[in-house]
């Protein structure tokens, strides 16, 4: 069994919305069904117990579908929470495709690549290490996934149907798209500034600020050495606390210090981190307060990690006891932190007179910690329903004035019931990306949903952070579509991000070149903060290879399927095939989306059934059966009647006159007709005013500006010639029919083919052409695509034969020597088509040529 092409589903796919790993296994003879291989089923069993789905099955599996099964399960066996695969045969003899979710990429990749090894295991008759694929898989799970803090907010996010992208492989998050976006890094957001967050890390400034605010904080002061330290401590009155100056996480803190000798060693660790700041002790307990946004939304006692004597072990087997806990790990990943058994534990032990092989009585309290932080294996208790108002108030305005937008207030007082000036207590901390994970899953007391605090904090009013979304797929007519939509919400006051296979465009500007019409650049666009709106061409390639860049859209537009585009390529091998794959976008479309499909298309027509919003038709023809009993049913439609493109729904309709709309040149370019119809429904679906779409309409030029390589017109010597990156035959027909409604008195036309199309649809190009041109200009296409040279002009020339019209044929080496040679033999009042390979490059060439023309003529 042999595995190629393994890809990283991103986004919703061919095979499912969710995240998966998709590979092509090749099994050879012997592999197709489990009961060619004797015994290889038990041994399966033997080695791993939980085949899942194979139990049902029986012989008529092959060793593909038991990879399919072995990668789901080692992965569900890890904790992750993963449901869907699946496993198709291909029109290859023993090849298959198979698809499993993940929820890890990297964790997804590895179990694809262990369930191989098992199952080379078991075909040898040798072991594998079922426990230790498990353990390794949810080691890297716990490493690959969020920390619980970043975790319950992308979780609340997800709640509410925002958006989400995780910008590195740590915690830096991007919620929504574009210009309505946000942004968090770990439990901090993008709102709040580098000055806010310098503030809170240099703690006498805080005290300072928080004194202004009058709040009540603890005497003390920064210090320089051990003799200084002891003199603000006598200052102050003992007993002090010690602590760095700029610190987090509890790190070089010492509490509760009362003597010389203590004072001397807690300096030394303080002082490991930077300067010492020296405060009067609080007596108490240790709460923290969060305050998101302007409120309080959790609250929790936290207690120094500590364990009690039972009479019978010592210190260090009860640290071992308490670590066994399920819900302790090591890091920020689970609910508690082990125990460290360090030396600032053998410390603490020292101050109590106990040593690590001491054995407490039973019931004694032994604290291996001053600090209560979580972070060293503390405990919290949530007290949230406990906190007076005026502690609340105090946090709040705590959280106010050091300008922090999630902020952790660090409190020391008896209890939360009382004022903090009726108990001497006081703010000892104010914490930037405070951890949420003592209040999501206190060790006691209720969990509090602080990540959905800090979801509607950042998109109140619930908002989703979501921008007009329009995706474009199609055999012909995407990239002029794609345009077209974009322009008219351009001319609606937004500011527009666009994909196509020409480039990324941004507000009309240009920030990436080629063929764009990806996943990548679509996610690109999504990040953008200058885009308020986004229209993405969607090739199939893109979709095949990475899934959507989105998660939804708010329109899918289809503009028709034809048999010319990549057939068997992808094991897309049928116009069914494909339309599967286009419909893609139709299925996540949102509820309250739209999807425009072209009603005179039967396959695309019959998308209707996958879309879960609504559907706009569009044909030309509105007595189309499609189209009657769509107006019938009062839902929208768009087509032409009398000289105008009519968008109607429950017998309302709005129109637009052909002769205002410039590309279709007064109607007379069938396949622009169809593009506009498109690009109207969709603005339409998208909440675009008509006044807008009017506008739009009536200002966009086919031009090689607004639509380079789509049926751009020129003037040359009073011939004209036409520039189209038609490349399929059904572009062909379309083409040709738009050139035959132009006068002309000779036609000539100048073409290559794509290498990585089937023979037939390479010749059917020409067969096409040669009914209507009087001359074909064949030329070698720049990337020949795994063809020899000469292959596809072979292959041109093939379809070439018995051309009813086309009596002259020529072959030139070179692109812009074929246009060239095409220009020096038009005579006034002819038409060429010159079908372009290098879009901008040819382009500029003929306008360059048909500018000196002009120059000459002048």
């Amino acid at each position: 069994m042999e595995l190629t092409r393994i890809r990283a589903l991103r986004g919703p796919n061919l095979w499912t919305r969710h995240t998966a790993i998709e590979t092509v296994v090749h099994c050879g003879d012997n592999e197709r069904a489990l009961a060619s291989l004797p015994g290889f089923e038990a041994r399966l069993r033997e080695q791993f117990p939980h085949p899942g789905a194979l139990h049902s099955a029986g012989g008529s599996l092959s060793l593909a579908h038991v990879l399919e099964v072995a990668t789901l399960s080692l992965q569900a066996q890890a904790g992750c929470p993963v449901s869907f695969s699946r496993t198709s045969a291909t029109i290859e003899s023993g090849v298959y495709q198979v698809v499993v979710q993940y929820s890890e990429e990297a964790v997804g990749r590895r179990a694809l690549e262990l369930a191989h090894q098992l199952i080379e295991a078991v075909l040898r008759g040798e072991g594998f290490d079922l426990a230790a694929a498990v353990a390794e898989l949810r080691e890297l799970d716990e490493d690959e996934r969020l920390g619980p803090s970043t975790g319950s907010i992308v979780n609340a996010a997800v709640a509410r149907g925002i958006p989400y992208r995780r910008l590195t492989r740590g915690s830096l998050i991007q919620f929504g798209w574009g210009s309505r976006a946000r942004r968090i890094q770990a439990a901090e957001v993008d709102r709040t500034s580098a000055v806010a967050e310098s503030i809170a890390q240099d703690k006498e400034l805080t005290k300072r600020l928080l004194q202004a605010a009058g709040v009540p904080v603890p005497l003390g002061r920064p210090v320089s050495d051990p003799d200084d330290a002891w003199a603000a401590a006598l200052e102050v009155g003992l007993p002090v606390v010690l602590k760095p100056r700029d610190g987090n996480q509890g790190k070089g803190v010492t509490v509760n210090v009362t003597t010389r000798g203590q004072l001397d060693a807690a300096f030394q660790t303080a002082a490991h981190y930077g300067d010492v700041l020296v405060e009067r002790y609080l007596p108490g307990s240790d709460y923290r307060l969060l305050v998101v946004g302007d409120r309080l939304v959790a609250a929790a006692r936290r207690d120094p990690p500590q364990v009690v004597g039972d009479g019978r072990h010592t210190v260090r087997e009860l640290v071992d006891i308490v670590n066994t806990d399920p819900r302790r790990g090591e890091g920020h990943a689970t609910a508690l932190t082990k125990i460290r058994f360090d030396d600032i534990a053998l410390g603490s032990l020292a101050v109590q007179g106990l040593q690590a092989d001491s054995v407490p009585a039973r019931g004694q309290r032994v604290v291996l910690r001053n600090n209560a932080n979580l972070s060293t294996g503390g405990t919290a208790t949530d007290v949230t329903d406990d906190v007076h108002p005026d502690v609340a108030a105090r946090a709040g305005a705590a959280a106010q004035m050091i300008g922090l937008d999630i902020c952790g207030v660090d409190v020391v007082c008896e209890t939360m019931l009382k004022p903090l000036e009726d108990q001497a207590g006081g703010v000892v901390e104010v914490n930037a990306a405070p951890g949420l994970r003592m209040h999501l899953s206190p060790s006691y007391g209720h969990p509090r949903d602080v990540g959905k605090a800090v979801i509607d904090d950042m998109f109140p009013n619930g908002e989703d952070g979501r921008i007009p979304v329009v995706a474009v797929t199609g055999t012909n007519g995407k990239t002029t579509t794609v345009r077209l939509i974009a322009h008219l919400m351009a001319a609606s006051g937004l500011r527009v991000g666009m994909t196509n296979t020409d480039g990324v465009y941004v507000n009309g500007h240009q920030t990436d070149s080629g063929d764009c019409a990806g996943p990548r650049s679509a996610r690109n666009v999504l990040a953008h903060p200058d885009v308020d709106a986004a229209v993405f061409e969607t090739a199939r390639g893109g979709v095949l290879r990475e899934g959507l860049g989105f998660d939804r859209c708010q329109v899918a537009v289809v503009t028709n399927v034809g048999a010319g585009d990549h057939l068997g390529l992808n094991y897309i091998t049928t116009v069914e095939d494909l339309a599967v794959l286009k419909r893609v976008i139709v299925q996540n479309v949102a509820t309250t989306g739209y999807a425009v499909l072209n009603a005179a298309d039967p396959i695309v027509a019959d998308m209707v059934h996958n879309c879960p919003g609504e559907v706009i038709y569009f044909a030309q023809d509105r007595h189309q059966p499609v189209m009657a009993t769509h107006r019938a049913q009062g839902r929208r439609v768009v087509y032409v009647d009398g000289g105008a493109i009519v968008a109607e729904q429950q017998e309302l309709g709005e129109r637009f006159e052909l002769s205002g709309i410039p590309i279709t040149r007064g109607g007379q370019i069938g396949f622009q007709v169809e593009n506009a119809m498109a690009a109207i429904a969709a603005a339409w679906g998208a909440g675009l005013s008509w006044d807008a779409i009017r506008r739009g309409l009536a200002s966009f030029h086919n031009d090689a500006h607004n639509a380079p390589g789509r049926f751009n017109v020129m003037d040359y010597r009073g011939a004209t010639v036409i520039a189209d990156y038609g490349h399929n035959p059904d572009a062909m027909r379309a083409l040709v029919q738009a050139v035959e409604s132009l006068p002309a008195q000779r036609r000539s036309v100048v073409i290559s083919g794509a290498g990585d199309r089937r023979d037939q649809d390479i010749r059917e190009q020409t067969q096409i052409l040669g009914k209507a041109f009087d001359e074909v200009i064949l030329y070698q296409d720049a990337c020949q695509r795994g063809r020899a040279d000469g292959e596809v002009i072979g292959l041109l020339r093939e379809g070439l034969a018995g051309a009813s019209r086309a009596r002259e044929v020529l072959e030139i080496q070179g692109e812009f020597k074929a246009i060239d040679t095409a220009l020096e033999r038009l005579q006034p009042g002819d038409l060429c088509l010159v079908l372009v390979d290098q879009v901008e490059a040819a382009l500029a060439h003929l306008q360059q040529r048909t500018r000196q023309e002009a120059f000459v003529a002048a």
